[in-house]
C-alpha cells in the first residue's frame, strides 16, 4: 500500500494542465447554443405549437396530443442538427442524483428500412422502471411502474448526443417521487399568495417568480491521489489522517492566483456550462487548500435548481478528463472549511420589480418591508422545518464548524435594518397620526436604500442573512439538491404571505382602518413577534447556544433529531393547504432520508473499520517490529545498559501497542452496535441508534489512528495524507 501511495503522488508531480481547445466565439455567442430556447424552438415548430408551449410556460396550460406531436418534430429536428442520435427523460430521482434511460431516435418500419421517431407521446410521458428508486413505502419492489412527464417550463438541452427532456417523476398512484414535483408546487403556490400581496402596492403585477443564485462551493482532488484512499472514494470524505502542519491559517489560498491546472479544469467546464445554458458568472479559490466556487447569474428558481443539477453531473465528467475527482461532500476533510451551496433567494414580480429591494418612493419602501418582514416572521415560524431541509448525514459534520453556520436556525440583518425594524416596532397602535405618517415615511422607511447602500455587513456564521436585496442561506451543503430548501422557504413564505394578507384585509373590513394603516398594524405585530429568530452576533460562541435555548430556537445537532419536524402535524398540515405534498409524500420522504442516514453511516463505519483494521493496524505492528530488532540490538551490543540508549524506542514500542489496542477494541465495539442497529426495524430508531451509538466510536478510533500516523515512519505508511491530497497539484 506505501508503493501505491509514492506512485500516486509521482504521477500527480508528473501531470500538467490538460490545454482546453476553447472555441473562438465569445462566451456571449456560445450561450445556450445546446438548448432548445425559445427563440431556437420558433425556427423549427408551428406558429401554433409555438404559442402552445409559450402559454404552458408562461400560464401552466396545457398541451394537447396534436400540438406536442409539433413539438416534438421540431424539438427532434433541432436535436439531430446538434448530433443527437437518442433522447432521454431526464429527470431528479430521491437518489441526491439526476436519472436518465437513453431511448433511439431510431426506429424500423419494413425490411431494411428505419426512421427517425420522436412523437408527441415520447415528449410528453414516459414509464421507466421505478422500482429501484426510494419511494419510501409507496409502493413495493415488484410495483414498478412509475411515470416521468416533461416539465415545459424547464428548456430541453443536448448533452454529447442525447436529447434531455426535464421532467417530473411520480408513482402510479400519483405520488411525487422526485424533487421537481414538490418545487414546482411550492412555487406556484408563492406566486398566488405574493401576487395578491404585492397587488396592494401595484395593481400591474400579475405575476410573482422565485430568483435563485446558488454558489458552489467544492474541491478537487487528483485522480491517483483519490484512488489511493479507500475512505475518499466509498464514502467521499477522509475518515482517517492529521491534519498537515499547514492548512489554512494563513488564509493564502481565498482568492488567490487559480493554480493551473484548476483553472484548465474551470475553462473547460465554463464552456460546457454556458453551451447548456447555465449562466455561470464566477469563480474563485476557496478558504480551504484545493477548495474552489463557482456562481452563476440568478434565474427562475425551478431552471436554477435543474442547472445545479446538471452542473454537478458536468463537474464530475471534466474533472475525470482533467485527472480530477471533484468532491462535493460537504465536510471532506476534518479541520478546515467544508463546502456549502449558498441559495440565495428573492422574489421579482412580471413589472421587473424586485420586492426585496426598495425603491425611490415610501410606496416601493413599505413593499420592500412587507415581503421582508413576513420573511422574517415566516423563518421564525417555520424554523425548525427549514433546519430540516438542510438536513444530511454529510451536512452534520459541517454545520458549526470553520465559518458555516450553526445548525440553530437564525436571521442576520445586519445592525442598521435591525434599528428599522425596531423603530417601526415603536409606532403606536391603531391609526397613525398625519404627523406619525411624515415621520414614518421620511425618517424610517424613506432612508432604507441609504441605510442598505452603506451597508456592507457580513456575518459568515448566520444560516440565513439578509445581504442586501436577497436572502442568503447559507446552512445549504455543498452536495444536496438546492429543490428541498427552495420547496420549505417557498411554502412558508407563501403561507405567511396568506396570513398577511388575511390580516390586513381584516382590519380594512372590520376596523374601517385604511390599508397603508393596516399593513403598518401588521407589520409592527409581525417585528415584535418574530424577534426572537433576529441575531447579529457570533453563531459560534456557547453564549449564543445558551442565549438560543432561552429564546426557545432549538438546537438540532443531527440529522435524525432534525428530521422529525418534516412529519410534526403542523408541517404535514402546512404542506396539504398549499397542495405542495400530502401526508404520504411527506412520510416517504422522511423515510426515505433517514434510510439514506443510516446507510451513509453504515458505509463510513465498515469503510472506518476495514482501513484500521487492514492498513493501519498491520502497518503499526510492522513499524513496531522494526523497533522490537532495535532495541534487542541495543542489548546486544550495550548489554544491561542497553536502557540508557533505548529508553525511546522503548517508549514508542509501549505506545504503539497502546494505539493498536485501542483501534481494534473500538473497532469491535463498533461493529457490535452497527449489528444491533441493524437489527431494529423501524426507520427513525434505526437512524438515532446508528447516530447515538455507532457514530461515536468514528472518532476515538480516528484519534489513536492519527497518533499512529505521526510515530510510524514515513515510507511505510500506506494511506495518502492530508498534505499530499491538499497540497500536490
Amino acid at each position: 500500500m506505501a508503493t501505491i501511495r509514492f506512485q500516486a503522488i509521482q504521477a500527480t508531480l508528473n501531470r500538467k494542465p490538460i490545454t482546453v481547445n476553447e472555441p473562438n466565439a465569445r462566451r456571449s455567442e456560445l450561450y445556450a447554443t445546446n438548448v432548445f430556447t425559445s427563440s431556437t424552438a420558433m425556427h423549427y415548430m408551428p406558429k401554433e405549437a409555438y404559442s402552445a408551449v409559450v402559454a404552458a410556460i408562461n400560464h401552466g396550460q396545457q398541451i394537447d396530443r396534436k400540438i406536442a406531436d409539433q413539438v416534438a418534430s421540431g424539438m427532434k429536428s433541432w436535436a439531430i442538427s446538434k448530433g443527437a442520435t437518442h433522447y432521454t427523460h431526464w429527470f431528479q430521482p430521491l437518489t441526491g442524483a439526476t436519472a436518465e434511460k437513453h431511448d433511439a431516435f431510431f426506429e424500423p418500419v419494413a425490411d431494411g428500412v428505419a426512421i427517425d421517431k420522436f412523437d408527441g407521446g415520447q415528449l410528453v410521458q414516459q414509464e421507466p422502471d421505478a422500482s429501484s428508486f426510494p419511494s419510501g413505502g409507496i409502493r413495493n419492489t415488484f410495483e414498478a411502474r412509475g411515470y416521468t412527464a416533461w416539465d415545459p417550463t424547464s428548456p430541453a438541452f443536448v448533452m454529447g448526443t442525447t436529447l434531455c427532456i426535464p421532467t417530473v417523476f411520480v408513482s402510479y398512484t400519483g405520488e411525487a417521487l422526485d424533487h421537481k414535483t414538490p418545487l414546482l408546487r411550492a412555487l406556484q403556490s408563492m406566486d398566488a399568495a405574493a401576487t395578491d400581496v404585492a397587488r396592494y402596492f401595484d395593481k400591474n403585477i400579475n405575476k410573482v417568480i422565485c430568483t435563485l443564485g446558488w454558489e458552489q462551493e467544492y474541491f478537487l482532488i487528483d485522480t491517483a491521489l483519490a484512488a489511493s484512499r479507500p475512505d475518499l472514494m466509498l464514502s467521499g470524505r477522509i475518515l482517517l489522517g492529521h491534519a498537515a502542519a499547514k492548512g489554512q491559517q494563513l488564509e493564502d489560498h481565498y482568492f488567490g492566483s487559480i493554480p493551473d491546472r484548476a483553472l484548465a479544469f474551470m475553462r473547460e467546464l465554463e464552456i460546457e456550462c454556458i453551451q447548456l445554458g447555465i449562466p455561470v458568472k464566477t469563480r474563485h479559490n476557496e478558504v480551504a487548500p484545493n477548495q474552489f466556487e463557482l456562481a452563476p447569474i440568478f434565474e427562475e428558481a425551478n431552471l436554477a435548481v435543474d442547472h445545479n443539477s446538471l452542473l454537478m453531473d458536468v463537474m464530475s465528467k471534466v474533472g475525470a478528463r482533467h485527472n480530477f475527482m471533484v468532491l462535493l461532500h460537504e465536510k471532506p476533510f476534518a479541520g478546515i472549511n467544508g463546502s456549502g451551496k449558498h441559495n440565495n433567494w428573492s422574489l421579482c414580480t412580471d413589472t421587473g420589480v424586485n420586492l426585496l429591494s426598495p425603491g425611490k418612493t415610501p410606496k416601493n419602501n413599505l413593499m420592500f418591508l412587507t415581503f421582508f418582514i413576513n420573511t422574517i416572521k415566516a423563518v421564525y415560524e417555520y424554523a425548525d422545518l427549514l433546519r430540516a431541509s438542510i438536513a444530511s448525514a454529510n451536512n452534520d459534520h459541517r454545520l458549526g464548524a470553520n465559518e458555516a453556520p450553526p445548525a440553530i436556525i437564525s436571521v442576520f440583518l445586519g445592525q442598521q435594518l435591525s434599528a428599522v425594524l425596531d423603530e417601526l416596532e415603536r409606532v403606536s397602535d391603531g391609526s397613525l397620526s398625519p404627523e406619525e405618517k411624515t415621520e414614518l415615511k421620511l425618517n424610517v422607511v424613506g432612508k432604507i436604500p441609504e441605510i442598505l447602500l452603506d451597508n456592507t455587513d457580513r456575518n459568515r456564521t448566520s444560516p440565513f442573512a439578509f445581504t442586501g436585496n436577497k436572502f442568503e442561506f447559507r446552512a445549504v451543503g455543498s452536495s444536496a439538491n438546492c429543490a428541498k430548501p427552495m420547496m420549505v422557504l417557498n411554502t412558508i413564505v407563501s403561507q405567511q404571505l396568506r396570513e398577511f394578507k388575511a390580516e390586513v384585509d381584516a382590519l380594512v373590513e372590520k376596523k374601517s382602518m385604511k390599508k397603508d394603516d393596516a399593513i403598518f398594524n401588521v407589520l409592527r405585530e409581525y417585528i415584535k413577534s418574530s424577534k426572537k429568530i433576529r441575531f447579529e452576533g457570533d453563531g459560534y460562541s456557547e453564549d449564543w447556544v445558551q442565549e438560543a435555548k432561552k429564546r426557545g430556537l432549538n438546537n438540532f445537532t443531527t440529522t435524525p433529531e432534525a428530521l422529525k419536524a418534516q412529519i410534526s402535524k403542523k408541517s404535514i398540515q402546512l404542506f396539504a393547504d398549499h397542495g405542495v405534498m400530502n401526508k404520504i409524500e411527506i412520510v416517504a420522504r422522511y423515510e426515505i432520508e433517514l434510510e439514506e442516514y443510516i446507510k451513509k453511516v453504515q458505509i463510513e463505519g465498515r469503510v472506518l473499520g476495514d482501513i484500521a483494521t487492514n492498513h493501519v493496524v498491520p502497518t503499526a505492528i510492522a513499524y513496531q517490529n522494526t523497533l522490537i530488532q532495535n532495541v534487542q540490538g541495543m542489548k546486544d551490543i550495550f548489554g544491561s545498559d542497553y536502557l540508557t540508549y533505548a529508553g525511546q524506542q522503548l517508549e514508542h514500542v509501549k505506545a504503539i501497542s497502546n494505539h493498536i489496542n485501542a483501534i481494534k477494541t473500538n473497532v469491535d465495539a463498533m461493529i457490535e452496535e452497527r449489528k444491533k442497529a441493524n437489527k431494529i426495524e423501524h426507520a427513525d430508531k434505526k437512524a438515532d441508534a446508528y447516530c447515538n451509538k455507532v457514530k461515536p466510536y468514528f472518532e476515538t478510533i480516528r484519534y489513536h489512528s492519527d497518533k499512529l500516523e505521526l510515530m510510524v515512519d514515513d515510507e511505510l505508511w500506506p494511506l495518502t495524507k492530508y498534505r499530499e491530497l491538499l497540497f500536490t497539484r
